[in-house]
């Protein structure tokens, strides 16, 4: 798994800052921004805070890269949708050498770990027959059409590619690109932050709390599971440890502030 902080709002915080201020105040903005103290700054997103008063983070936003990830966690992502997604296409792109995410618990296992192996090797295969047998029927009509050859060389591998992809698994690997306002982002990290959150997901809005906090500490200090900022949300079905999960994000926006 690969995370990137690609590019995020110039000064996230002050813009914040300001458009929650501009809500109250009579003084133009150029005035109204340049009159704000760092501490004011801060100040401002606190009270934002204990007021559960979100809609002025909405005009911060950051952009992510994320790499050498399943299939699998891309459904997920897309599930928050208050974000804008461009992602690597199985149907424009031809996949000769599919890599695959393998479930550390599968890792673990020598006999289950064999079997993963031995289907994702099946599946690369049988893909790249698939492809290549549609490619050679469609290359054949194309050129029976009166298509020039290397055009019909190239519509035909698109044309198998886009149903050879049917054969590939949740586990193949891809890469996205994905940004979020701040408010949709502390949503995602309050559900994927979670214990409860499943590994792939949750490994991966870490990274990206990591990335951010520094950029903007005041709007991301309270920034993880629920229960980080409130008490568990999650009822009966709690995994009952909030102290050690706070300590957790403690320690990793600490961290991450220290580089």
């Amino acid at each position: 798994m690969k995370v990137y902080l690609l590019a995020y709002t110039q000064d996230p915080e002050r813009t914040v800052a300001a458009a929650a201020k501009l809500c109250y105040s009579s003084l133009e903005v150029n005035d109204l921004v340049k009159g704000m103290t760092d501490e004011e700054v801060k100040r401002m997103i606190e009270t934002l805070g204990e007021l559960s008063h979100e809609s002025p983070i909405e005009h911060a936003s950051f952009t992510f890269a994320v790499e050498e990830v399943s299939r699998s966690l891309l459904a997920q992502m897309t599930r928050h949708r208050i974000a804008s997604y461009s992602v690597q296409s199985q149907r424009y792109v031809r996949l000769k050498d599919p890599g695959y995410i393998v479930p550390p618990e599968i890792q673990k296992d020598e006999g289950a770990a064999r079997i993963f192996k031995d289907s994702m090797d099946r599946a690369a295969a049988d893909y790249n027959r698939i492809t290549d047998i549609l490619c050679e029927k469609y290359l054949k009509e194309g050129v029976e059409n009166g298509m020039p050859a290397k055009k019909a060389a190239q519509a035909a591998e698109k044309r198998a590619v886009e149903d050879a992809r049917f054969a590939l698994p949740n586990a193949c690997e891809t890469r996205f690109i994905i940004t979020m306002n701040a408010r949709s982002l502390k949503n995602f990290f309050r559900q994927r932050c979670c214990a409860r959150a499943q590994w792939e997901i949750k490994a991966v809005a870490d990274e990206m709390l990591r990335l951010v906090y520094p950029v903007a500490p005041a709007i991301f200090n309270d920034a993880g599971p629920g229960c980080v900022s409130k008490s568990c949300p999650e009822g009966k079905m709690s995994c009952k440890r909030a102290d050690e999960t706070k300590a957790f994000y403690h320690k990793l926006k600490e961290d991450a502030l220290n580089g």
